[in-house]
């Protein structure tokens, strides 16, 4: 069965991109043959040829661009007759407009993997979810849940993400130790840490909040903040940095910016926190748990489905510094026994979430839908 895996940037960011390249490594050739198809070019396409997968791109230009947009689903409508392409997935809702007209078109089925927070009241959704598919799959259940509150109702499924265990193999990393010299982090102190883009849903000036009134019972507490500026949203960085100054939190807390090497800097810190509001999955999630490091995380959204409150993990209400102040408190100094004994759980929670399994499992889920 050939698959077109329709792909709307080729610049990596986040999570999504992430899985894509997870997906392609450990898919079965024999299950599935794919074409992954860009529909702008950048640094991806070239790492995906050097991978020595199959790759096209097809420029799609801005999508308020009316001409552009017809002649993008024609080229794609194109490629896959001349590919003889069975199925278009969509990596990401937004690529569905082309894909799934392009199908539509040719009379092949299509689908699309949600990965966002799908809203009733978002023009943009329910313009995707009128575009005809086969089905939809979704990252979590709770993602799942708010597609099918959209009309008309798609056929549902959902696959959960998963990361890359040998990346977050502590076994493979310096120890936290090491990560510290090597990065030039504190040797003493507890590092508190939050993984994730300037946005601010992400809840970044929520931890700087909390790592202010974490302080006031643990005053050598350290704060690291790994995740660059967000083109959305470039002011956010800005109020980022003038908290900090207000709060006077300048030797408390370190902005590292955007790093390639977040294995290590997660492997340096105590506790991981996850402080998005309402996170569709949250692969920073199962990365610090496969790391077996104790995480704090939102208590609504995917997290609710990855974290059992208490065994491999601590949730807290989102826009609430001074919850998750206490639940950070709770591995540092009420209870440090239960860091150790969630970081240990969530090891064996992440494991749940392997490549090996994923890629049969969401190669199965596509077959479902072009049968």
């Amino acid at each position: 069965m050939k698959v077109a895996i329709l792909m709307p940037r080729a610049t990596q960011r986040g999570g999504a991109e992430q899985l894509l390249d997870i997906f392609l490594k450990h898919v079965d050739p024999l299950e599935l043959e794919i074409i992954t198809v860009f529909l702008d070019d950048g640094p991806l396409v070239q790492d995906y040829k050097a991978k020595g997968r199959d790759v096209a791109v097809v420029s799609a230009g801005r999508l308020r661009e009316l001409h552009n947009f017809g002649k993008t689903v024609h080229s794609i409508r194109r490629l896959i007759e001349d590919q003889e392409v069975d199925l278009i997935f969509s990596w990401m809702s937004k690529a569905h407009l082309y894909g799934g007209l392009a199908a539509l078109w040719t009379g092949i089925p299509a689908l699309w993997y949600q990965h966002g927070l799908p809203r009733p009241n978002s023009l943009m959704d329910r313009i995707i979810t009128l575009v005809p598919a086969s089905g939809v799959i979704a990252c979590s259940r709770h993602v799942a849940s708010l597609q099918r509150q959209l009309w008309p109702k798609r056929n549902t499924s959902v696959a959960y993400p998963c990361v890359d265990r040998k990346r977050f193999d502590p076994a493979r990393l310096p120890s936290p130790e090491k990560a510290r010299r090597e990065l030039g982090l504190p040797a003493d102190r507890p590092i508190v840490g939050i993984v994730g883009r300037l946005q601010r849903w992400k809840g970044i000036h929520v931890f700087v909040e909390a790592i202010d009134n974490v302080r006031r019972s643990l005053p050598d507490v350290y704060g690291v903040i790994v995740g660059g500026k967000h083109d959305l949203e470039p002011e956010y960085a800005g109020e980022v940095v003038n908290l900090i100054r207000k709060r006077s939190l300048h030797d408390h807390i370190l902005q590292a910016g955007y790093q390639e090497n977040v294995p290590h800097w997660m492997q340096a810190m105590d506790i991981v926190v996850h402080a998005s509001d309402v996170e569709p999955f949250g692969m920073v999630i199962i990365e610090a748990m496969a790391l077996g490091k104790p995480v704090v995380a939102g208590s609504a959204g995917g997290p609710r489905e990855i974290i059992s409150e208490g065994k491999d993990g601590l949730l807290a209400r989102f826009g609430d510094p001074d919850a998750l102040a206490d639940r950070i408190l709770a591995y540092l100094l009420l209870d440090p026994s239960l860091a150790t004994r969630v970081g240990s759980a969530a090891r064996e929670r992440a494991k749940d979430f392997q490549p090996d399994a994923y890629a049969p499992r969401l190669t199965k889920l596509i077959q479902s839908y072009a049968s």
